[in-house]
């Protein structure tokens, strides 16, 4: 398989993205979500904030690649059969709405936690705070921060249903286009 787009398939450049990004929501939103089993404070809940930070930086770093991979990969496979115009119109919402997740998300986890003073994770890297401390500030960007974390679990949710949908009730090869080796 090339790393480049075909006329009827996305490329491995394009589909290991796409996936590598799949399984970072998974783990960002398992460490935000399994961290509630742990009393506040204690090391097992502080290790799965920590790692919900570096990851979601990692979706921010990646979603970058990620944008200038579909440069360089080539224009997006074309959907057999055609879709009608408000197909691809709504494809193209639900992947600019995506794209604001991955870029945004991250990006807001960045400034609640300047905001909020504390330090800001990435692996063996202390990144700067973006904004000066202000806890008004930091618990506006948490609020908004946990409404689109829940957005996310329904963006995710209705693209991976979509595809779902385009496979085995339209039978076109919209989710074939971005599996590997799906010939």
């Amino acid at each position: 398989m090339s790393w480049r787009n075909t006329k009827y398939h996305y490329g491995s450049l394009s589909i290991g993205l796409h996936w590598l990004m799949l399984l970072l929501f998974v783990a960002v939103y398992a460490c935000i979500e399994l961290r509630e089993l742990y009393p506040k404070g204690s090391d097992p809940r502080e290790a799965l904030k920590t790692w919900h930070f570096m990851l979601g930086l990692s979706v921010f770093v990646l979603v970058w690649l990620r944008l200038l991979a579909a440069r360089l990969a080539g224009p997006a496979p074309l959907t057999e059969p055609d879709p009608p115009k408000w197909q691809k119109l709504s494809a193209r919402l639900m992947h600019f709405a995506l794209y604001f997740l991955m870029i945004g998300m991250p990006l807001g986890g960045w400034l609640l936690l300047s905001a909020a003073g504390k330090p800001i994770p990435f692996f063996a890297l202390e990144l700067p705070a973006l904004v000066g401390e202000s806890k008004s500030l930091a618990t506006l960007i948490k609020e908004i921060h946990e409404v689109g974390g829940t957005v996310g679990y329904f963006l995710i949710g209705f693209h991976a249903a979509a595809a779902l949908f385009h496979h085995y009730v339209l039978r076109d090869n919209t989710l074939r286009r971005m599996l590997p080796n799906h010939d």
